[in-house]
C-alpha cells in the first residue's frame, strides 16, 4: 500500500467513523425510552437491556454508514485541498485522480460492512429484539400496577390500589377490587349472581408475582366482599386473611414483527419472486425491501466516488463547505430513493428499477466528473459548485459582523452592551455550525422515519401528501429535541476550528481570555433556552397533535379520540365514592346500569351502595335522577351485620343530592403530555387527580417542560471547557467529545425520567436532576479551565 493511500485512509477513517457514530446516535435517541423503562422496572437484567441496546444499532447502520463515508471523503479531501496538498501533488506531476483508488478501497470496505448489516444483521436483530422484548414484557406483572389508578389489565377484574410499596414482594394498601365476569363465563354455583359486580375491599395485601403461570397471588388482610343476587339480596362476607388470584392477560403491547423486514435475505428472495400464494401488496413490499437491502450498501462506494470531485477543488472551501455538501448530497440521494419508493408503490416503476435509480444517477455523476477532473481548459463546474457553497457559508458567517459594525457606528461611547467584534466573530461560527448540525440531524431522522414506516405505507396506501404532512408536523418536535445536542456539537466544532487555526492562541496573546470568548456562546445558549420554552409552549404541542393523528392514519389506525366518556370506573371528587356504569352519553347526560359505592374512610368498608338501570342529570334540579333501582346502607364497623337500611325505587325515581359530581366530571380528555403546553398540562393533571387516575408520569413531564429547554444553556456551559481542551486536534476531536457528552446527557435524562415515572423519585427531582448534574459538572470544568 502506497504512502498516499495510507495517509488518506488514516485520515478518512477517523472522520467517517465519527460521522457514522454521530448519525447512528441521532437515530437511536427516540427509540431508547422503552429500553430504559425495562431497566428501571426490573423486568430485565442490566445485561439483557444492554443486549437490547446493541440490537438497535444494526437497523440504523445501512443508513448511517454511507453518510459516514461521504462525511469522511468530503472532509478529508476538502482539508487536503484547502491546505494546498492537492495543489502540491499536481505540481509534483501526480494527478488529482490518484486519490480515487484510496477512496474506492475505503468505500468498498464500508460497503462490505453495510451489506453485512443490511442483508444479515438487520433482519436478525429485528427478530431477536422482538423476542427479548416480549420476554421482558411477560415479566412485568406487579410492576405494571400503579397506585391511584383503576387497573384494567386483568381479565374481568378491576383493581384500584391507594398506595404501593415496591420490592420483590409488593405491599398494597387500601385495595378496591371488582369482579365483572359476564354471566356466561362465571363458574358453576355463581350463575344466579346479579348484574352488579362482586366488590372486594381490603386494607392491605401482599402481591406475589407468579411469572410461570402469568398471574399474581394476592394475600388480602381484613378483606370484605359484597355481592347481590338476582332478587337484589345482599351477601357480605369477610375474613382477617384471604387469597385472591389475578390472572394476567396476554400482553397486547407485545411487539409483532413485520414480515418483510424480519425475514432473512434468501427466504425473502423466494417469497418475493418464487412464491405464488401471497397477495400482490405483500409481494410488492417484499420486492421493495429486497432491492433496498442491496441498493443501500452500494451507496457507500458511489457516494465516496461522488465526493472526490466535490472535495478536490481549486476553491478554498474547507470543512465548512464539506459539511454543507454532505447535507445536500445526502438529502438528494435519500429524497431520490423516497421518490422512487413512492413510484414503485403506485405501480409506475418496477422495484427492480426504482430502488437503483439514485445509485445509477450518482454513479454517472461520479464517473463523468472524475473523468473531466483533469481536462485542460475545461470549465470548473465542481469549483463553481463548491465556490457557491463557500460564498453561502461566508455570507452567513459575515452577516453578524456587518450588523455589528453598523450597530457599532450607532453605539454611544462607553456603552458596551451591544455585540463587539469578538462576539460577532465567535457567534457567526457557532450559529453557522449550530444551524447546519440541527438541519443535518432533522433530515437524516426524516429519512430513517420514512423507511421505518415504509411497510405501513405499502400496506395501508395513504396519500403521499398525508405522508409529507406527517413529516412536516414532525419537524418542530425534532428541532426541539435536537437543539441541545446541536448546541453541544456546534460549540465544540466552532472552537475546535478556531484552535486548529491557532486563533485561540492569538486571542490570548492579545489579552482576550477564554472566559471572554465564552461569553457570546453562553448568551446565545440562554436565548436559545428561552426560545425553546416558547417554541414548546406555542407551536410544538399543536404540531404533535397533528403528527400523531397523521401517523395513526399512516399505520392504518383511527386517529385517537381525545374525549373519553367510556371510562367506566371513576373516583368521586371527595375520594370516598366510586362510580361504575356500563355506558355514559355525554350529549344526553345519561348513565346506564350505574352503581355508586360509598366507602368509609376509617374502616375502608362500604357504607352505602346505590344501583339503578339509568341515571339522568336534571339541570333544573342540579342533581342526578336515578330510575328503577335501589340503595342499601351498611354498618362499616360490623360487616357481618345485616344492612341498616334498604330502599327500593323499582319502576320509580330517586334523587341523591349529596352526589355533587356533574356530567362534565365524567368526561375526560386523554392526551399525551407532549400534546399540551405546561398550562394545559397543569389543568389536565388536576382534573385527573380528582378522578383517581395516576398522574405521576404526567407530573414528571410537567417539570420537564421547564428543565429540558434549559439544557441548551447547560450544554453550552458543559461543552466550552472541552472545546478548549481539544486544542490543536481540531473540529473532529470536538465531534468525538460532543458524542460522548451527548450519550451521557441522553442516558441520564432517560434514566431519571423512568425512575420518576415509577414514583421512585419525586417528579421534580426526577425532571431536574440531569440539569443539576450537568450544571455542576459544567461549573466545575469552567472553574478549572486554563484561560
Amino acid at each position: 500500500m502506497r504512502l498516499l493511500t495510507r495517509t488518506i485512509l488514516r485520515e478518512i477513517i477517523t472522520s467517517a467513523m465519527l460521522g457514522a457514530i454521530l448519525f447512528t446516535f441521532i437515530l437511536f435517541l427516540r427509540g431508547s425510552r422503552i429500553l430504559f423503562e425495562f431497566l428501571v422496572r426490573n423486568s430485565g437484567t442490566p445485561s439483557s437491556v444492554a443486549y437490547l441496546f446493541a440490537l438497535v444499532i444494526p437497523r440504523a447502520l445501512p443508513f448511517t454508514i454511507p453518510l459516514g463515508v461521504l462525511v469522511g471523503t468530503l472532509i478529508t479531501l476538502s482539508r487536503m485541498s484547502s491546505d494546498g496538498e492537492i495543489t502540491a501533488l499536481r505540481a509534483a506531476g501526480v494527478p488529482g485522480r490518484r486519490v480515487v483508488p484510496a477512496i474506492f478501497l475505503f468505500g468498498f470496505l464500508a460497503m462490505t460492512l453495510a451489506a453485512a448489516s443490511s442483508l444479515w444483521l438487520t433482519p436478525w436483530s429485528i427478530r431477536e429484539s422482538y423476542r427479548v422484548e416480549n420476554q421482558m414484557l411477560a415479566r412485568q406483572l406487579t410492576a405494571d400496577i400503579q397506585p391511584r389508578v383503576f387497573e384494567e389489565q386483568f381479565p374481568n377484574t378491576i383493581l384500584y390500589v391507594s398506595d404501593i410499596t415496591s420490592g420483590q414482594v409488593s405491599k398494597l394498601r387500601r385495595i378496591f377490587m371488582a369482579d365483572i365476569t359476564p354471566q356466561a363465563e362465571r363458574k358453576p354455583g355463581t350463575a344466579d349472581r346479579g348484574d352488579s359486580p362482586r366488590v372486594t375491599l381490603a386494607t392491605e395485601a401482599m402481591a406475589l408475582p407468579d411469572v410461570a403461570h402469568n398471574r399474581i397471588q394476592l394475600q388480602l388482610r381484613n378483606g370484605t366482599s359484597y355481592e347481590t343476587d338476582k332478587d337484589n339480596n345482599y351477601h357480605i362476607s369477610g375474613a382477617p386473611t384471604g387469597d385472591q388470584v389475578l390472572e394476567a392477560q396476554k400482553r397486547q403491547d407485545q411487539h409483532n414483527s413485520k414480515p418483510a423486514t424480519e425475514i432473512d435475505t434468501i427466504p425473502l428472495f423466494r417469497e418475493a419472486y418464487r412464491r405464488t400464494d401471497i397477495d400482490a401488496d405483500q409481494r410488492l413490499e417484499d420486492r421493495i425491501e429486497l432491492q433496498q437491502r442491496f441498493a443501500m450498501p452500494i451507496a457507500c462506494v458511489l457516494l465516496a466516488l461522488a465526493g472526490v470531485p466535490l472535495g478536490i477543488t481549486r476553491r478554498r472551501g474547507g470543512k465548512s463547505a464539506a459539511v454543507v455538501l454532505t447535507v445536500v448530497l445526502a438529502f438528494i440521494y435519500y429524497m431520490g430513493l423516497v421518490s422512487c419508493v413512492s413510484m414503485a408503490r403506485q405501480g409506475t416503476m418496477r422495484p427492480e428499477i426504482g430502488m437503483w435509480v439514485p445509485d445509477f444517477a450518482f454513479a454517472v455523476f461520479a464517473i463523468v466528473m472524475i473523468a473531466r477532473l483533469e481536462i485542460p481548459g475545461d470549465h470548473d463546474w465542481i469549483g463553481a459548485i463548491t465556490g457557491f457553497f463557500t460564498r453561502v457559508v461566508k455570507s452567513v458567517t459575515k452577516a453578524p459582523e456587518r450588523g455589528a459594525r453598523a450597530l457599532d457606528r450607532l453605539q454611544p461611547r462607553g456603552f458596551a452592551l451591544l455585540p463587539q467584534v469578538i462576539d460577532t466573530y465567535v457567534l457567526s461560527s457557532f450559529l453557522f455550525y449550530f444551524v447546519l448540525l440541527v438541519i443535518s440531524f432533522v433530515l437524516i431522522f426524516h429519512v430513517f422515519e420514512f423507511f421505518s414506516l415504509l411497510s405501513d405505507i405499502l400496506k395501508n396506501h395513504p396519500a403521499m401528501n398525508r405522508v409529507l404532512s406527517y413529516h412536516l408536523f414532525l419537524t418542530p418536535r425534532l428541532i426541539y429535541e435536537f437543539t441541545p445536542i446541536g448546541v453541544l456539537a456546534a460549540v465544540l466544532v466552532a472552537f475546535g476550528v478556531l484552535s486548529k487555526h491557532n486563533e485561540i492562541t492569538a486571542f490570548k496573546a492579545c489579552g482576550v481570555s477564554a472566559y471572554r470568548l465564552a461569553v457570546p456562546v453562553l448568551i446565545a445558549g440562554f436565548f436559545l433556552s428561552g426560545s425553546l420554552f416558547a417554541f414548546d409552549h406555542y407551536w410544538v404541542p399543536e404540531a404533535d397533535r397533528r403528527q400523531d393523528a397523521l401517523r395513526a392514519e399512516i399505520k392504518g389506525k383511527h386517529p385517537q379520540t381525545y374525549l373519553r366518556p367510556d371510562r367506566q370506573w371513576i373516583y368521586g371528587k371527595n375520594g370516598d365514592r366510586v362510580f361504575y356504569y356500563k355506558y355514559f352519553d355525554p350529549a344526553e347526560r345519561v348513565m346506564s346500569d350505574v352503581n355508586v359505592y360509598e366507602i368509609d374512610s376509617e374502616y375502608f368498608r362500604l357504607k352505602r351502595h346505590i344501583a339503578a338501570t339509568r341515571a339522568k342529570w336534571d339541570s333544573s334540579l342540579n342533581a342526578w335522577v336515578f330510575q328503577n333501582g335501589w340503595s342499601r346502607d351498611m354498618d362499616p364497623k360490623c360487616p357481618a351485620c345485616p344492612p341498616k337500611a334498604f330502599e327500593t325505587f323499582a319502576g320509580g325515581i330517586h334523587m341523591f343530592p349529596e352526589l355533587e359530581e356533574t356530567p362534565d366530571y365524567f368526561v375526560h380528555e386523554v392526551k399525551q403530555s407532549h400534546q399540551m403546553n405546561f398550562q394545559e398540562l397543569e389543568e389536565y393533571i388536576a382534573d385527573l387527580q380528582h378522578s383517581g387516575f395516576d398522574t405521576i408520569p404526567l407530573q414528571v413531564q410537567l417539570n420537564k417542560k421547564f428543565s429540558v429547554p434549559l439544557f441548551a444553556l447547560i450544554m453550552a456551559m458543559v461543552s466550552l471547557p472541552f472545546a478548549f481542551v481539544a486544542g490543536n486536534r481540531g473540529a473532529m476531536a470536538g465531534v468525538g467529545i460532543s458524542l460522548g457528552i451527548a450519550i451521557s446527557y441522553w442516558s441520564i435524562g432517560q434514566l431519571f425520567e423512568q425512575i420518576g415515572n415509577l414514583n421512585q423519585l419525586p417528579p421534580t427531582v426526577a425532571a431536574w436532576s440531569p440539569d443539576v448534574i450537568f450544571s455542576l459538572a459544567g461549573l466545575y470544568f469552567l472553574a478549572r479551565m486554563r484561560t
